[in-house]
Order: structure tokens, then C-alpha cells, then sequence
């Protein structure tokens, strides 16, 4: 079992930055493929980066590609996301999940807003 929990979501202008953190419980974080979803209001939940148990291999869509960037921390068991240039298109609740791979995500955490003005 492992329980989830992201901070660090807030409202800030277009072009800024703010990172994400998802917070992990239990000693097994290192053996769990990571992922950060979003969903805006009216919206289908959609993918945004996710990252190997190793942290060798990251993916993202286009939407936010050389924009997010996601990491992990071992050590801290917590999972980043660095999102730079924020557009009003990327405000939404984002979600932070783990699973044996990036496939296949059985846990998810309560999500942080995320709000971009123009």
C-alpha cells in the first residue's frame, strides 16, 4: 500500500515557474514506477509526465514537453515535477500516482491545483 500526497501548486501569472512534489509513504517508493497526471474543470484526466522505478526513463506528451520535467528523490521517497513557462492552458488539479510500471498506476493521491493567469 502506499499513500500519496502533493503540495506546491498555488496561482501564478503565464511564464512563471513552480514546482510540484508528491510525497510517498512506506520503504518500497524505489520499486514503483511514477506518474503526474492533470485534470482541468470539464476535462478528461490527462497524462504529463512519468518516470521509471530506476529514474533512467521519463515521457511526456507534447503538451508540456521542454517545458515539466520530471524527478525522484529516493532518499526523500518523493517524485517532482519542475514546470517552467506555465501557460493558463496548463491550469488544472494535478495528480500524482504510482504503480508497477507506468502502465499499469493503482495508486493516486488527492491531486493540487494549479491555477495560470494570463
Amino acid at each position: 500500500q502506499v499513500q500519496l500526497l502533493e503540495s506546491g501548486g498555488g496561482l501564478v501569472q503565464a511564464g512563471a515557474s513552480l514546482r510540484l512534489s508528491c510525497a510517498a509513504s512506506g520503504r518500497t517508493f524505489s520499486r514503483y514506477a511514477m506518474a503526474w497526471y492533470r485534470q482541468a474543470p470539464g476535462k478528461e484526466r490527462e497524462f504529463v509526465a512519468a518516470i521509471t522505478s530506476s529514474g533512467l526513463r521519463t515521457n511526456y506528451p507534447d503538451s508540456v514537453k521542454g517545458r515539466f520535467t520530471i524527478s525522484r528523490d529516493s532518499a526523500k521517497n518523493t517524485v517532482y515535477l519542475q514546470m517552467n513557462n506555465l501557460k493558463p492552458e496548463d491550469t488544472a488539479t494535478y495528480y500524482c500516482a504510482a504503480g508497477t510500471t507506468t502502465d499499469s498506476l493503482n495508486y493516486w493521491g488527492q491531486g493540487t491545483r494549479v491555477t495560470v493567469s494570463s
